[in-house]
């Protein structure tokens, strides 16, 4: 009897031993495994702001060599680097500003960064005015005598700076983390000790008891056949995720393999056909120009048909560019005005056929969640082949609006129409339902407008009846 006494006030002592022990060990745990978070958060952050400097050289640099460009040869292709960097610096420098909010002296050096870029791309966008003139002698001043490359070693001194300190957080963050991690691991590791210590003290004390053995052996009986259970699907989730990581490495590999051809076939299309394309028109408005006298009628008609063939290669290059840089562009969703772009491109549209009587039903206070650039295409695309489709009518009505039944956007023309039993192959490129002689085109446009489209996880339809007008209608995820 003495020896029971003891033992049934022991029991709820080391129980509330160990509980308190493991919450002790837990905390310390979560407290450790915090730091470690907080530590690699700051790591990345700081890896964040030195590529967003760089990115931001990358865009002056791209802008510097695209204005040269432009002002030696004259040609406007060059200034396409140019405005992308033009177009996407204020962004980046906005980033920048955001990661690097909590650093005084990095905000200071953004400033002037601010201050030299919107001052070199002012100077910039002065040689191309003055080249655009007619004074390229004025342009080429501007490069020679200006202080652009003077500007343009601060900005590169400003960046180094900013790397510089960037660098010197990195490592200090990166210091923090490696302590972080190995104070994480120690605690985790005591922490799992004292467990097993204060769990083999129990389970030493309860198997003294006679009463509990004949449980305990069969509770570690049940224990190690669920271990091995255990073990067993831990060794089948391990050879699925290793399948799994090889799926995803060939899917990838795949996919930068799509990429690079992409974009080689762009600097094909851009570079390698626009060249003989550029020959052969400017040979031929020569010919026209120079030798008018000496063709007889039918060999100007043939000369102006070569022409009107090489622009039209030229337009059906340009739209497979643009789909190209469709599918690979980022989409960037904002909350979008999609009632002003459209009143944007009707009124455009309307300046461009000042000799037609169109009329645009456009409906009020449509918004969207979308990209506004692809948005923008979508609907230039969209409202463009409604123009062309009504072509033929004395009086054009071109509807734009939401469709609260279908939960659609909608563009509707009383244009041409076409035949239904066509309607899957609407969106497909160089996919036609009307002759050229009937409607110019390039057959690009709806398929352009479904890459959009499905960029956004929507869907695009159509309803038509020949010569009863069409109705397209749109989703955007």
């Amino acid at each position: 009897m003495k020896k029971t006494k003891p033992n049934r006030i022991l029991v709820p002592f080391l129980l509330l031993i160990t509980f308190a022990i493991v919450a002790a060990d837990s905390w310390l745990a979560v407290k450790s495994v915090n730091s470690l978070i907080s530590s690699e958060y700051w790591v990345d952050h700081t890896w964040q702001a030195i590529n967003q400097v760089e990115r931001i050289m990358g865009s002056a640099k791209d802008a510097e060599t695209g204005n040269r460009g432009f002002l030696i040869t004259g040609d406007n292709q060059y200034l396409e680097s140019y405005t992308a960097a033009r177009r996407d610096l204020p962004a980046e420098l906005d980033h920048l500003q955001e990661l690097i909010r909590d650093n005084p002296a990095e905000m200071a050096n953004l400033q002037t960064m601010r201050s030299i870029i919107d001052q070199r791309l002012g100077l910039l966008e002065e040689g191309i005015a003055l080249h655009r003139e007619g004074l390229a002698d004025s342009s080429h001043a501007l490069i020679v005598t200006g202080s652009g490359k003077e500007q343009m070693d601060r900005l590169r001194g400003i960046a180094d700076r900013m790397e510089s300190d960037e660098h010197r957080l990195l490592a200090d963050r990166m210091a923090m983390a490696s302590s972080s991690a190995t104070r994480a691991r120690y605690t985790m590791a005591i922490a799992s000790i004292l467990d097993f210590v204060l769990i083999a003290l129990m389970f030493r004390y309860f198997v003294r008891e006679r009463r509990m053995r004949i449980a305990s052996e069969l509770d570690s009986e049940r224990l190690a056949v669920a271990r091995a259970e255990t073990d067993e699907r831990a060794d089948e989730v391990r050879a699925l995720n290793a399948t799994l990581e090889d799926r995803v490495r060939e899917r990838t590999a795949e996919l930068e393999t799509t990429n690079r051809e992409l974009e080689a076939f762009s600097y094909s299309v851009s570079h390698d056909l626009r060249a003989p394309l550029r020959t052969i028109d400017g040979f031929s408005l020569a010919l026209e120009e120079d030798y008018a006298m000496i063709v007889d009628d039918t060999g100007r008609d043939y000369i102006r048909r070569v022409r009107g063939g090489v622009q039209r290669m030229g337009q059906l290059i340009d739209a497979l560019l643009q789909l190209s840089r469709i599918t690979r562009a980022d989409i960037n969703r904002q909350s979008v005005d999609i009632s002003k772009i459209a009143e944007s491109i009707a009124a455009d549209l309307k300046g461009q056929n000042p000799g037609r009587d169109i009329t645009f039903n456009i409906e009020s206070g449509l918004t969207a969640d979308a990209d506004p650039d692809l948005i923008q295409i979508a609907l230039e695309n969209l409202f463009n082949n409604a123009v062309k489709f009504t072509s033929k009518l004395p009086a054009a009505v071109i509807d734009f609006g939401w469709d609260t039944e279908q939960k659609a956007w909608f563009v509707r023309d009383n244009g041409a129409g076409f035949d239904m039993f066509y309607a899957d192959r609407l969106f497909s490129a160089f996919n036609r339902l009307h002759g050229d002689k009937d409607f110019k085109g390039s057959g690009i446009g709806l398929a352009t407008v479904a890459r959009v489209i499905y960029r956004h996880h929507g869907r695009i339809w159509a309803d038509s009846a020949v010569n009863r007008g069409a109705t397209f209608r749109f989703t955007l995820g």
